[in-house]
């Protein structure tokens, strides 16, 4: 029988000639990686099915995702709905929708969504490019948002085309490491005489902007945008009007300002869960920036449409009211947001943040305006009297208070601050008597002091608002305002 190729005694020598691998290459590469990929355990794709509707939830069965999970909605003959599981009870999950259920009924399919992923980079690990399966959100960070107007899914709003030069990451971070952060002890210049001088801001502080409706809160963000010394400026417009968006970047940022901010905009018509998501959103931006080592403003408004979205959230999925209508949820989101915010780890960047808190019928005690203020550093009340009567900014220094100036300013600077309140104050509880004519000059001294200076500090406080009041100027006006004698310390 005649030896073949096939006969492994046929050319011994031959057999035992050892093999060379092939060389590497691209298609090597990607074989390793699908095979790698192949031995993860990839979970089934599940779909479930839409089985009621209430008010705002919609409820599914069939489907198991974890609670922040994006899911799609889908029904023939319309378009796909973007949901996000808020909740479960049971074999049913709760998804709160991110746009219009007009049209949806019982038996669409629910499946969980594909999220966010940009142009693959070479840069981006493997790793990197697996975390965007596990389904919850990712959204557009990087350099390229600066200048940009964008809603809270990361899509531009300013019609200027697609955003370049970002990275889609999740916004949802763990807190940082209190002993982790460089505690405040830098000034910040406003630009507002009245914040500069008696409610000096540090820089890293979170403070409130306490008021009631139609008082001057947007207006003095406004300022504070376009004085404030930042590398980059982040502003939340969240469930305000639609209105303000446009008038806010053309008449209060201006070119100059724009080109360094970012202007993240979920207006009130907007459904509760991107008026939350748009918060989150705004402050992850400023994260990414600060985690940089650049110096943010991130300026918010509202801190109490935030909290109203929750307890919206909260009371479709069957969670009790607590405190005037708000959930539990609602106060314990509050400082889960505010915490971001301040400065980052080992004084590496920081973000100053300013929350505008709506007060409901201008109550100092409403339960979302007493709970912001034991969370914040400080508060900024603006006052309606003040207001109807022609001041502004309307701040009323008396039930205003910086937590941190007295670690960022010098003793002299804090000395006439205090000298400034106690003459103000003064003049202020003996305002009746002397307006019907029943105080006699001469009675009380200090009385007489406040009502000669009480004319100069009103013209000190008050300010234009495309007037700009640096911390240098601001030392001597206040000496002038309160007529302090050189060396009086």
């Amino acid at each position: 029988m005649e030896s073949t190729d096939l006969d492994p005694e046929a050319a011994p020598d031959e057999a035992l000639q050892p093999v060379e691998p092939p060389a590497p290459s691209h298609w090597q590469e990607f074989l390793d990686r699908a095979r790698k990929s192949a031995q993860r355990d990839t979970p089934l794709e599940v779909r479930g099915t839409l089985t009621r509707l209430t008010g705002l939830v919609l409820e599914a069965t069939g489907i198991r995702v974890p609670v922040g999970a994006q899911c799609i909605v889908t029904q023939r003959a319309r378009e796909p709905v973007l949901a996000e599981v808020v909740g479960f009870s049971g074999e049913r999950a709760f998804l709160m929708p991110a746009g219009d259920v007009y049209g949806l009924s019982s038996g669409a399919a629910v499946a969980p969504a594909a999220p966010f992923v940009p142009v693959p980079r070479l840069h981006e690990s493997a790793d990197e490019a697996h975390a965007a399966d596990a389904g919850m959100l990712r959204l557009p960070l990087g350099d390229g948002l600066l200048g940009r107007v964008i809603d809270s899914q990361g899509n531009p709003l300013d019609r200027m085309g697609p955003i370049a030069n970002v990275t889609s990451k999740s916004f949802s971070r763990k807190p940082i490491n209190a002993m982790d952060r460089a505690p405040v002890r830098d000034v910040l210049d406003t630009g507002v005489r009245a914040i500069n001088a008696l409610l000096t801001v540090g820089r890293g502080q979170r403070i409130g902007l306490f008021a009631g409706s139609g008082v001057g809160k947007s207006v003095l963000l406004g300022m504070m945008a376009r004085y404030t010394q930042a590398d980059v400026i982040v502003v939340g417009l969240i469930g305000e009007r639609g209105r303000e968006v446009k008038e806010f970047i053309e008449d209060i940022l201006g070119e100059q300002g724009r080109a360094r901010s970012v202007v993240v905009a979920a207006p009130a018509d907007a459904p509760p869960l991107l008026r939350m998501q748009g918060a989150t959103y705004a402050t992850a931006i400023a994260e990414s920036f600060r985690d940089r080592g650049q110096h943010v403003l991130l300026l918010m408004d509202s801190l109490t449409r935030y909290a109203m979205a929750q307890r919206e959230i909260a009371l479709a999925i069957g969670e009790p009211p607590a405190t005037k209508g708000y959930p539990p949820s609602c106060f314990a989101k509050l400082p889960q947001l505010v915490e971001r915010s301040g400065n980052g780890l080992n004084g590496v960047g920081s973000i100053t943040a300013f929350y505008t808190v709506l007060s409901e019928g201008d109550d100092q005690q409403d339960p979302i305006v007493d709970a912001a203020r034991a969370i914040l550093d400080g508060h900024i009340v603006l006052s309606r009297t003040l207001a109807e009567s022609g001041h502004y900014p309307a701040i009323d220094v008396e039930q205003s208070a910086s937590r941190v100036m007295h670690n960022v300013v010098s003793r002299e600077h804090f000395e006439l601050a205090r000298r400034f309140r106690s003459i103000y104050s003064k003049y202020e509880r003996g305002r009746d008597l002397i307006q019907i004519g029943a105080y006699a000059n001469g009675s009380d001294p200090a009385l007489d002091e406040a009502i000669a200076l009480h004319e100069g500090m009103g013209r000190f406080l008050q300010q234009d608002m495309y007037e700009a009041a640096s911390l240098d100027e601001v030392l001597e006006q206040l000496k002038v305002a309160t007529n302090a004698e050189p060396g009086y310390l």
